[in-house]
């Protein structure tokens, strides 16, 4: 029997590669790495075998999707910032079986999900940018599920984030459960960028605000009061993938039920407009 053996809410940003790299922002982004890798070792330290990534870069239009594949290699190059990251090779031992079962357990909820055994479908950098820190020697498992949704309903993908924890604990995988993306997600206008010191800041003051918000509610355990307010952060603070990501997460969680309090792993801070965190949630 499998089960979940932490949770994480986790930022993806692209300077997190630049920084590994000699030049302006170098080093500027070694606490969010950091964050990663010490989230990593606390999960192989539970056991973890394998990474579910809740990808809010993985834009979906219709239905739920589930990358499954057998292995991931490839040579990645983004498409929306490809001064930021290109050329990045990856390599990693996927979890067929569990994807199939998420996708399985997902449509016996009522909830249209599709499990991908496709060589051509590649890792968006929700998925990528994690792994390069959580997983260097690939030793992890990986599978990343579509979490970008564009029609999709609260509702809908709390029971996705339900399904993939019964798939979990029927399966024989020790997981660390990803939701990657941001907090606020309102990235500066292009014009106002540069001016702005748009690197290092954020957009809206009012989203800063929410976003500490947040953070509190979640490391004080007032995990309630926050599921009550996520439709209207997700809406007027912009959440990336509609933080979809977020929700399943939760709803792996066990939802409002969830008795767990965040932990804020470094610190939080601001990456082009955006809000950015890394936020551990043990799981009982």
């Amino acid at each position: 029997m499998g089960k979940i053996v932490l949770a994480a809410k986790v930022t993806h940003v692209p300077t997190m590669l630049l920084s590994e790299q000699p030049g302006r922002l170098h080093g500027k982004r070694q606490q969010a790495i950091d964050g990663h890798r010490e989230i990593a070792r606390r999960a192989r330290a539970l056991g973890a075998d394998t990474v579910v990534v809740l990808d809010t870069h993985w834009l979906v239009n219709a239905g739920y999707h589930v990358n499954a594949n057998t292995r991931f290699k490839g040579v990645y190059t983004s498409h929306e910032f490809p001064q930021f990251i290109q050329g990045l090779e990856y390599d990693y031992e996927g979890n067929p079986a569990l994807g199939d079962l998420i996708a399985a357990k997902a449509m016996a909820r009522g909830v249209y999900t599709l499990s991908h055994r496709i060589d051509s479908l590649d890792l968006e950098y929700g998925t990528l940018v994690p792994l390069r820190y959580m997983t260097p020697d690939a030793d992890l498992k990986v599978v990343s599920v579509s979490a970008w949704c564009s029609v999709h309903s609260v509702e809908s993908s709390r029971k996705l984030g339900e399904a993939i924890r019964e798939a979990i604990e029927a399966s024989d995988s020790n997981v660390l459960l990803l939701a990657s993306g941001s907090l606020s997600h309102r990235i500066w206008d292009n014009d106002l960028y540069e001016a702005n010191n748009g690197t290092f800041t954020i957009s809206s003051e009012f989203n800063h605000q929410v976003d500490l918000r947040v953070l509190e509610l979640w490391q004080t355990g007032q995990i309630d009061t926050f599921l009550k307010m996520l439709p209207d952060y997700a809406e007027h603070c912009s959440g990336e993938g509609g933080m979809h990501d977020t929700i399943m997460l939760f709803g792996a969680l066990g939802w409002d039920a969830y008795q767990g309090k965040g932990e804020l792993i470094g610190e939080y801070f601001p990456s082009s407009g955006t809000g950015q965190a890394n936020v551990v949630f043990p799981v009982g």
